[in-house]
């Protein structure tokens, strides 16, 4: 199965509805940073985004079925890459990420998708509620704080590129590294509103992206600072698109 046609084919697909998502947040984080933007600036959002689009529910199921294609690509990695602990934890994780974000597309297509924002935060006020919810919204603030950070390493060491066959341009390594710093830096803000929200108890502060971007928008010079974002994050996309040429399958 892993050197067959259909599942390089998948793969490839599947990476690129990964780059349509984030590139369509950076979209809508730009319309956020130079005026309003109906939509989230989120994958949720992202997803609605181009519901709204000509052929979007067509699109939006093509999009689906090529993240829930990469599921397997990681369960084989798992079973037959003969990986070290860091790395399967990173496959379980992009594994958890393609099917949430899958499972995401289906609900928009069909009509039922809701917004993530203000899912998490009802969820944090019902965490908040019991005796260690604030605990555990702390502590999740911090496991969100080391994933944005290992994203920023990944950055600074080229690291992404274990990923990739050899003899990629160094455009695609520039992207590359662009992108997972935009991707660290929003990880971070995402994480350190996890942590205040639980401090201040305010479960409103414990948003996910869209929430960071928009508190990112809120700072001095903060237009300039999310287009800087955004730019990062349209380079993540663009990165998929090489990504999904030259994956190690």
């Amino acid at each position: 199965m892993r050197h067959s046609r259909a599942y390089g084919v998948a793969i490839t697909v599947g990476l690129m509805a990964y780059g349509v998502v984030y590139l369509l947040i950076a979209w809508i984080a730009l319309q956020l940073a130079w005026g309003q933007s109906s939509q989230e600036a989120s994958q949720q959002g992202a997803l609605q985004e181009l519901a709204g689009k000509p052929l979007g529910g067509i699109l939006l199921w093509v999009v689906a079925i090529g993240l829930f294609a990469l599921v397997p690509w990681r369960v084989l990695q798992l079973v037959y890459g003969h990986l070290d602990l860091e790395h399967k934890l990173s496959a379980i994780g992009r594994a958890a990420v393609y099917i949430v974000l899958g499972i995401s597309a289906v609900k928009v297509a069909i009509g039922s998708g809701s917004s993530s924002t203000s899912q998490q935060q009802s969820l944090s006020a019902r965490v908040m509620q019991h005796g260690a919810g604030r605990v555990l919204i702390v502590v999740i603030g911090i496991g969100i704080i080391a994933v944005g950070a290992r994203q920023l390493h990944k950055a600074i060491t080229k690291k992404f590129t274990e990923d990739l066959i050899g003899g990629v341009s160094e455009v695609t390594i520039l992207l590359g590294r662009i992108g997972y710093a935009a991707k660290g830096v929003a990880f971070a803000v995402v994480g350190v509103l996890f942590g205040w929200a639980a401090i201040s108890y305010d479960p409103k502060k414990a948003g996910g992206l869209d929430t960071a971007l928009r508190t990112i928008k809120g700072q001095p010079f903060g237009s300039v600072l999310l287009t800087v974002l955004a730019l990062g994050l349209a380079a993540f996309g663009l990165y998929c698109f090489s990504w999904s040429r030259n994956a190690k399958k």
